[in-house]
């Protein structure tokens, strides 16, 4: 990430967050890469680097190179025979042109300052007929059943701060339109569901991975006037109560793109 600031920061109670963000959202991911066993494969954020790893492990004749700004993420990411980890800048990627076979980010563009020019970065390491694959938030379109209008309110004001801050929490909806003026070819939409009831197995980290979004975003809601610290109290004790409810659902899903470079 680069001159936008990121809301969420890299402490402990985050890194943890992320894993477990990780562990709820890679297999739906790994299956929408379309990776072959020889792919030479560059992830663009890679934070923790648990999701290269998995990468990595798909393509065991290939290589996967991970490219994160934060040296507090990059400590954490474990190497291997196929993977390796550099530190840079999504805007200027320290790289050779038609590198890559696959290229791909996720819950990345949200955040930098100047997302055409990371699409831009990115197609140029990509080689002519290589594929770029995206997945990233458009975070207004959760829904909560029974309804949690203190957190609802507060994720109203999730979404200004990251403008505030130079990034977009809406960006996912604006994929086809992005690569479309970066100069990709054969663009495919589609939907990550993130749909889970009481009693289901991933329902209980999703309210978790809320929760925590609330929670690191705390010091920059208030620093900006957007909220106090009684209405963000307020929104994590809703989120705690719903988490115990027997007929609560939570209802979301990821944006994706794939496309060619021509």
């Amino acid at each position: 990430m680069s001159d936008a600031q990121y809301i969420h920061g890299t402490a402990p109670d985050e890194q943890r967050r992320l894993a477990e963000l990780n562990r709820l959202t890679n297999p739906a991911f790994l299956d929408f890469l379309e990776l072959r066993p020889g792919d030479r494969v560059l992830e663009v954020g890679s934070g923790l680097g648990i999701l290269a790893g998995e990468v990595a492990r798909r393509v065991p004749q290939g290589r996967v190179l991970g490219v994160e700004l934060s040296t507090e993420q990059l400590a954490q990411a474990q190497p291997a025979a196929n993977l390796s980890f550099l530190q840079g800048d999504a805007h200027h990627l320290p790289l050779e042109s038609d590198s890559f076979d696959v290229v791909y980010c996720r819950y990345l563009l949200e955040h930098v300052a100047d997302p055409p020019r990371v699409l831009a970065e990115m197609r140029r390491v990509l080689r002519p007929g290589g594929q770029i694959f995206l997945q990233e938030n458009n975070i207004l379109i959760h829904d909560l059943w029974p309804a949690c209008p203190r957190f609802a309110a507060i994720w109203q004001k999730f979404a200004a701060l990251q403008t505030r801050l130079g990034g977009d929490a809406l960006i996912g909806k604006k994929l086809f339109a992005l690569l479309r003026q970066a100069g990709f070819a054969e663009i495919r939409l589609s939907l990550a569901s993130e749909t889970h009831a009481a009693g289901e197995a991933g329902f209980a980290a999703w309210v978790e991975n809320l929760i925590g979004n609330v929670a690191s975003g705390r010091a920059a809601l208030v620093l900006h006037g957007l909220a106090s610290e009684a209405e963000i109290d307020g929104a994590m004790a809703e989120l705690r109560a719903f988490r115990s409810l027997p007929d609560a659902a939570a209802y979301f899903y990821w944006n994706r793109a794939a496309a060619v470079k021509s």
